[in-house]
């Protein structure tokens, strides 16, 4: 599972993307209000969270499409891993992220 933070129009195309490509099965888009220091200024933003569900194997090519779209220079974008769960939703995110597809 990744975690990552987008403005909300940035985080439905990346989203979208994730999905058409493969890389995710699920992405859930919450709007969400982050406060952080940035060179030196604090900041309040509403951003969207992305819970992006995938398996192990496409993290690489995840980050990096990611990257590609994000509008950030820095984006947040954390792995966690998923240690267990129902068995056929996590089949399902299997065969959704099914790279010979």
């Amino acid at each position: 599972m990744v975690l990552c933070t987008a403005s909300p129009e940035n985080g439905e195309l990346i989203a979208k993307s994730l999905i058409e490509e493969h890389l995710a099965a699920c992405v859930n888009i919450s709007s969400v209000n982050s406060c952080y220091l940035w060179e030196g200024k604090l900041n309040l933003e509403n951003e969207a969270l992305l819970i992006i569900k995938t398996e192990q194997t496409r993290i690489e090519k995840l980050i990096s499409k990611i990257r590609e779209l994000h509008s950030y220079e820095l984006p947040e974008i954390i792995v966690l891993p998923i240690i267990d769960g129902y068995q056929p939703y996590l089949d399902w995110i299997s065969q959704s992220v099914d790279s010979s597809r």
